[in-house]
């Protein structure tokens, strides 16, 4: 049957090859999309690196018909990339504290109907008015797990994120922390 990780890693690899990084980053970054880096969008936010996307998300271990929540969603190439992972009875939406990179994603975004981007409240994390969420992604580094963060989960849900240096899998029963360490923009 296989190991079901091999099986999320597929699934994974295919979500980010049908979904090409080029169509979520403004022009001036273009010509390097398919560099395994994180690039600058602007307001001192990146697109996070491929092969780091990729493995927060075979930490996440997103499903069909799952309810995501995205945070600091930024370019909207992780939102679409979650889109694709939860299929059309699910939902992604990404939150951005930055109005402009909520425009550009919502209009990279425009073509997939179960993945919306919305501008993020300041001062508060997340979106508990829309939750709970059978997943979360945050895109940004924190040095403690937030606990509103959490409280937007369902039961069995989990969140993946970066602290203090490690990508993390946080659920109500725990954490699962993965090998390697990694570096992102801090958590706003």
């Amino acid at each position: 049957m296989g190991d079901p990780s091999d099986r999320v890693a597929d699934v994974v690899a295919s979500a980010m090859t049908e979904t090409p990084r080029s169509g979520f980053l403004p022009r001036g970054v273009h010509h390097h999309a398919d560099e395994d880096r994180a690039l600058q969008i602007g307001h001192g936010s990146t697109c996070s690196q491929p092969s780091t996307l990729a493995a927060m998300l075979r930490l996440l271990r997103v499903g069909p018909g799952h309810r995501v929540l995205d945070v600091g969603s930024g370019s909207g190439w992780s939102t679409a990339i979650l889109a694709r992972l939860v299929g059309p009875d699910g939902t992604v939406l990404g939150v951005e504290l930055e109005k402009s990179l909520v425009r550009r994603s919502a209009t990279a975004l425009a073509s997939m109907p179960n993945a919306q981007v919305r501008r993020a409240v300041p001062g508060v994390l997340g979106a508990p008015e829309q939750g709970p969420f059978d997943r979360v992604l945050v895109s940004a580094a924190t040095d403690r797990v937030p606990q509103a963060l959490v409280e937007q989960l369902t039961e069995d849900g989990a969140m993946v994120l970066p602290l203090a240096g490690r990508l993390v899998r946080v659920t109500r029963q725990g954490r699962e922390t993965a090998p390697g360490y990694y570096q992102f923009v801090p958590l706003r």
